[in-house]
């Protein structure tokens, strides 16, 4: 099999791992959001630790990035309990819209903080980008802020790390790392003082049966798709790359729509058919820049 053959097929893997991990928040959705990304964080710490010490690439942050990777940390913390929330409250399709969303986000971000130009067709793809945003919102009554603020931390988390030197399992170790005391914290507290989170519901799941090794694979469900991820970036065209990402939402929205059977009305319809034509847009512009 040629290289590029098997990074796609490891870039596919990666992102159907993502777009299939709402089963995963499904399954242990008695476990309140904040119990289960703090779970996340430390096990994804020692999951890519252990891999990165066996390559024996444990690279230090260089000190003047360390600011940078703080702020990437607290982003891509946000970004992952709203991903776990929006499973439990029964919202996929919304987390399949941001995440669709999110390539046109990072186009505005670039524009805005890179001084990135855009070319004619890239605007026409941000504008029918927001006018599915305004058309849910007639809709459903209320702004879809679990889509809009998955897709605004996301590019943020993408624009704040652009200056990094690391590479991507080591940028995302150091991240958890640094969040690593305040999830040991955390769950210490929900454990033997009753503390409680966002969803008020019984905490402290760990050492409870299967639980406990669902929530340890927490750790593999994060780190294992970077692995492939770092594998396929070194191997593919950026627009290669781009194309095989929107696995991921699509997943999510098939999951959302036929196994969860989540409301999805005209309102969604509509405003998923001026993404999906936004991104076919954007995708056909990126690939004619790139020839």
């Amino acid at each position: 099999m040629k290289e590029d053959v098997k990074a796609v097929c490891a870039m596919g893997l990666a992102c159907c791992i993502w777009g299939l991990s709402a089963l995963y928040y499904r399954a242990i959705d008695h476990i309140p959001p904040l119990e289960v990304l703090s779970h996340r964080t430390l096990w994804a710490a020692c999951f890519i630790g252990i891999l990165l010490r066996i390559e024996g690439r444990i690279v230090a942050v260089p000190l003047r990035q360390i600011w940078v990777v703080m702020a990437a940390s607290v982003l891509i913390s946000v970004n992952w309990f709203l991903f776990i929330y929006a499973v439990q409250i029964g919202a996929v399709a919304q987390t399949s819209l941001g995440y669709y969303m999110f390539p046109l986000v990072a186009v505005v971000l670039g524009a805005l903080f890179l001084r990135e130009e855009l070319s004619r067709m890239q605007w026409a793809a941000v504008i029918l980008a927001g006018l599915a945003v305004v058309i849910l919102s007639i809709g459903q009554g209320q702004l879809p802020w679990v889509s809009v603020m998955l897709a605004l931390t996301f590019g943020l988390y993408g624009l704040v790390k652009k200056p990094l030197s690391l590479g991507p399992k080591q940028s995302v170790f150091w991240e958890v790392l640094l969040l690593f005391p305040l999830a040991l914290i955390w769950l210490l507290g929900v454990h033997f003082l009753g503390w409680r989170g966002v969803v008020d519901a019984q905490g402290g799941w760990f050492g409870t049966g299967w639980n406990t090794l669902l929530l340890m694979f927490s750790g593999v469900l994060t780190g294992g798709p970077l692995v492939l991820m770092a594998y396929a970036m070194k191997r593919l065209r950026l627009a290669t790359v781009g194309l095989v990402q929107y696995v991921n939402p699509t997943l999510q929205f098939i999951l959302a729509t036929l196994i969860f059977m989540e409301p999805f009305g005209g309102e969604h319809l509509l405003a998923f058919g001026l993404i999906w034509l936004g991104l076919g847009i954007y995708s056909w512009e990126a690939l004619r820049q790139e020839k």
